[in-house]
C-alpha cells in the first residue's frame, strides 16, 4: 500500500498572509517619521551637499546661487567638486519638481544656474 503524504499548502498560505500583515503594520509606523517623498529625503540627506533649509524658495536667483555655493564649499559630505555638487542639486530640484513648479519659480531657478556659473567663474 502506498503512503499518501499530506500537503501543507493551506497552512503555508495562512502563515504567509499573517507575516505580510505584520510587515505592513510595522511599515505604517515608520513612514510617518520619514519624509513624504523620496526626493525630499534626497535634498535633506544627500551626500552631494548640506543645504540650507528653504534655499530653493529664496526670492532672488543670486541669493539661491550664493547659498548653494556656500553650502557646497562648506559641505564635508560631497563626493565631487563644489561647482558640480551645487549645480547637480539645483538641476535635481528643477527636474523633480516637474510640472508642479510655477513658471516664475522655474525661471528664477534657471537664472540661478547662470548666477552659479558666474559665482564659480565658469562663464
Amino acid at each position: 500500500m502506498a503512503h499518501v503524504r499530506k500537503t501543507t499548502h493551506s497552512r503555508k498560505a495562512g502563515a504567509r498572509k499573517a507575516s505580510a500583515r505584520r510587515r505592513t503594520t510595522a511599515r505604517k509606523g515608520t513612514t510617518r517619521a520619514s519624509p513624504k517623498r523620496w526626493s525630499q529625503r534626497v535634498t535633506k540627506e544627500s551626500d552631494a551637499l548640506d543645504l540650507k533649509q528653504g534655499v530653493f524658495k529664496l526670492t532672488s536667483a543670486k541669493k539661491i546661487a550664493t547659498s548653494l555655493k556656500r553650502s557646497a564649499e562648506h559641505s564635508s559630505r560631497r563626493k565631487s567638486g563644489a561647482y558640480r555638487s551645487a549645480l547637480s542639486m539645483l538641476i535635481f530640484y528643477i527636474n523633480r519638481a516637474g510640472k508642479t513648479l510655477p513658471k516664475t519659480q522655474r525661471a528664477r531657478l534657471e537664472r540661478a544656474k547662470v548666477e552659479l556659473r558666474r559665482a564659480f567663474g565658469r562663464e
